[in-house]
This record gives C-alpha cells, sequence and structure tokens, in this order.
C-alpha cells in the first residue's frame, strides 16, 4: 500500500509540476516560450541526468572502494551490498567512500546497470553491519526505482519554470496576440510564485522518494529494524557533525545534510526523521 501510494503522490505532483509549466509558462512567453524553455532545460539537465555518478562522486572526493583498495572494508561492505542487489535483481554496484568523519552514504546512477552506493568513513565507523545493511538497502531502494530519473525529470520541469519566468522579468512576457491578451497580473504572479511553487513541489517528490526508499529497506530486509537503528544513530551525529554538503548534491544523501524548523520542511529535500521512524515502525 505505501509502495502505490508513493507512486501515485510522485506521478501527482510531476503532473502538478509540468501543469504549472505549460498554463504558467503559457501565459508568460506564449506556447512557443514554453517549448524554448522546456528545450533549454532539458538540454541543460541531460548532462546531470547521464553524468550524475560522475558528477556526485567528483564533488564528494569519493575514491573506488576495491579489494585492492581497502581489504578490511571491502570484505565486510561489498557482501552486504552483493546480497542486497541479488534480492533486488539489480546488477552489483559499484562501491566508493569518501574521506568524511560525517556519517551518511548516498546511491547514484542513472539505472541499475550503472550505479554506484558510496559511504562516508564515519558511517562505516558508526554503523553495525545490520545498520549499514537497512542504509544500503535504503540506497538500493533509490536505485530500483529510478529515483535519479524521476528527480532529474522534477528538475528539469522546474528549471524550465524558473527560466520562463526570469524571461518574462526581462522580456515582458510573450507577443500580446498569442496570449489571448492575458493580464499582466497574472504574468507577474507567476513570475513570483511560478518558480517558489516549482521548488515547493521538486523538495515533495523528493521527500516521497525518501519514503519509498526506506519502504523498500523493510521490504528487502524483511524487517524496518535496522534502518530505524541507523536513522536514530545518523540523526544523533549528523547534529553533532553537520556535513558541509552543497545544494546540487544534498538530495542524494540519506540524511539531510542541514537540518531547520518547520518552515524548512517545506523546503526539504528529506522528510524528518521522527516521520520517517514513525512510518517504519508501521511496517512491522
Amino acid at each position: 500500500m505505501h509502495h502505490s501510494h508513493n507512486a501515485f503522490k510522485t506521478v501527482a505532483l510531476l503532473g502538478l509540476l509540468s501543469s504549472i509549466l505549460v498554463l504558467g509558462g503559457g501565459a508568460l512567453a506564449g506556447q512557443r516560450g514554453v517549448e524554448y524553455g522546456l528545450l533549454v532545460a532539458v538540454a541543460m539537465n541531460f548532462a546531470s541526468y547521464f553524468f550524475s555518478d560522475k558528477i556526485a562522486l567528483a564533488t564528494s572526493g569519493a575514491q573506488p572502494l576495491t579489494p585492492e583498495t581497502a581489504p578490511a572494508v571491502y570484505a565486510r561492505v561489498a557482501p552486504l551490498v552483493g546480497g542486497l542487489a541479488q534480492k533486488m535483481g539489480i546488477p552489483m554496484p559499484k562501491l566508493y567512500v569518501t574521506p568524511e568523519p560525517s556519517p551518511n552514504a548516498f546511491a547514484t546512477g542513472r539505472n541499475p546497470n550503472n550505479a554506484s552506493v558510496a559511504f562516508t568513513e564515519g558511517i562505516l565507523q558508526l554503523m553495525t553491519d545490520s545498520e549499514l545493511e537497512g542504509v544500503v538497502a535504503h540506497e538500493l531502494g533509490h536505485v530500483l526505482n529510478r529515483d535519479i530519473l524521476i528527480s532529474s525529470i522534477a528538475g528539469t520541469i522546474a528549471a524550465a519554470i524558473t527560466a520562463l519566468s526570469r524571461f518574462a522579468m526581462f522580456f515582458g512576457g510573450g507577443d500580446r496576440d498569442e496570449r489571448d491578451r492575458g493580464s499582466g497580473l497574472e504574468a507577474l504572479i507567476m513570475m513570483i510564485l511560478g518558480p517558489i511553487a516549482a521548488m515547493l513541489i521538486q523538495m515533495a517528490i523528493s521527500r516521497t522518494r525518501e519514503y519509498s526508499a526506506d519502504a523498500a529497506s523493510a521490504k528487502y530486509l524483511g524487517t524496518p529494524q535496522p534502518l530505524i537503528n541507523a536513522l536514530g544513530k545518523l540523526d544523533t551525529w549528523s547534529q553533532r557533525i553537520p556535513m558541509e554538503a552543497t545544494p546540487t548534491t544534498q538530495h542524494l544523501y540519506i540524511m539531510k545534510p542541514l537540518a531547520g524548523g518547520s518552515m524548512m520542511r517545506l523546503f526539504s529535500t528529506h522528510p524528518s526523521t521522527e516521520d520517517r521512524i514513525r512510518r517504519l515502525q508501521e511496517m512491522r
């Protein structure tokens, strides 16, 4: 039930994002403007989709984890990842370690055949094997659900909305006849609210994908407990050692690098840890 609900919610949010683009963008820049805006946004995001793994790994300073580079760590991590990948029916992802004391992990790769999982040194020290398995199952859940694809699509549409509202600010909208003489007020509202709405929806999609990955962890391990324990530990530690993550890679991590109050929740890529643990407990 949880999974189909999250999938539906993602589709609904993507639909909402698209309609803001088509209706709002049409009011601002006309039909042709919307097409141009989308083309530009697709071009911008094309590279980030295809090289998502390269970009994330390069910005985080991740080093390949192989039997040669760190035999003991590899011997511990590879069986956990391999076993889960097999259960999920996806190929073994490439493994990486980032030299970061703050405990975290992320998965990237545009499809299951190009997946990578990176662990910080901190998370490897902090987690028991069982907790680490809970985290790995969450990360592979993102890969299985093709969340990089989903967030790339959302990012592309949001970028198009933002581009169109900027365009309208500079050039005063599309040509008058084509716009059915849409009121200037309409365009003004779109200019200001469009990008904000797009960002809020993008974040809501990201949070929904986190819940889905949490559900995958519970499903494939047969119990939500490993991830519950891991999230509890991560929450305590991420407050103690805050991590400097760039906004572009923030949605990739299992634990949101920056925490904030209730207003920040709407703008957050991750649900609150309490919420995630509460939902996991319901899956028992």
